[in-house]
């Protein structure tokens, strides 16, 4: 004899399929709201991560491409035993390096110390590789407020703004695009530790720990990787218009020798 369907008779539905269910309802909704503000790339990431991980039941560490580059560049770092003079964190936009000016450049000046030179290019390895390749830089010079007065540096504007473009010259003839980064010049404007104890008196290793340079890595908006994507498209057609040209030219020019020949 069948028995009669009833719903006590029927098996439970699958929580994990309810569950999934609801977690797409969740991204969808916060898709929904992306689409009409401006939003933290990193922390979007993050979040995307860590909802992807528990999917996953955890079985794969789900990390974004910010959090990995964090991550690589504090390997390099440990590798080279630059500890004391790198530090790699994140904050909202995306990775934070900070060089340290006295074991990056000479003092007061806005040449790079051989001795960085190694560490430097591990960096700019790391960051252009192809996945950061939607990533802008930004490279902030900064200084402690002692006055410095030369004829090629006449105040902490000019070295601070000088050791950034020494960077950022640096990570372009080492591949990266210009057009992707900047250079600024910060002064003692923008302090990591106060420079000067409650009694007005300088504080020696706080001054130091100011005097940096700080390279900020973070992923471009949609409306910016648009805008990169024509200039890189623009430059791309700009190379091959001027290779064609030459190569016209030297066609011309082989013609001509050509009938200054036949006419000996």
């Amino acid at each position: 004899m069948q028995k009669d369907n009833c719903p006590e008779c029927e098996e439970p539905d699958d929580m994990m399929t309810t569950y999934a269910d609801a977690i797409t309802l969740l991204m969808a909704f916060f898709v929904m709201l992306l689409t009409f503000s401006e939003y933290d790339v990193p922390a979007y990431q993050e979040a995307a991560a860590a909802i992807a991980n528990e999917i996953g039941h955890g079985e794969k560490d789900a990390q974004s491409d910010t959090q990995t580059l964090k991550i690589d560049v504090e390997d390099i770092v440990f590798e080279m035993q630059a500890d004391q003079v790198v530090d790699v964190k994140l904050d909202t936009k995306g990775v934070v390096i900070d060089l340290a000016g006295g074991a990056f450049f000479q003092p007061g000046n806005a040449k790079l110390n051989e001795a960085a030179v190694p560490v430097l290019e591990k960096i700019t390895n790391m960051i252009k590789a192809e996945k950061f390749k939607l990533y802008n830089i930004e490279v902030g010079g900064h200084s402690d407020p002692s006055p410095i007065s030369t004829e090629m540096f006449p105040s902490n504007w000019e070295l601070s703004s000088a050791r950034a473009s020494t960077v950022v010259r640096f990570f372009g003839t080492s591949g990266i695009m210009y057009e992707k980064m900047r250079a600024i010049g910060f002064a003692s404007t923008r302090p990591k530790v106060p420079n000067y104890d409650l009694k007005g008196k300088p504080i020696p290793e706080n001054q130091h720990t100011n005097r940096r340079i700080s390279i900020r890595v973070y992923p471009m908006s949609v409306n910016e990787q648009a805008k990169f994507n024509i200039k890189v498209d623009l430059k791309s057609m700009l190379k091959d218009v001027t290779a064609n040209s030459d190569q016209g030219k030297s066609t011309e020019a082989g013609d001509t020798a050509v009938k200054i020949d036949l006419a000996r």
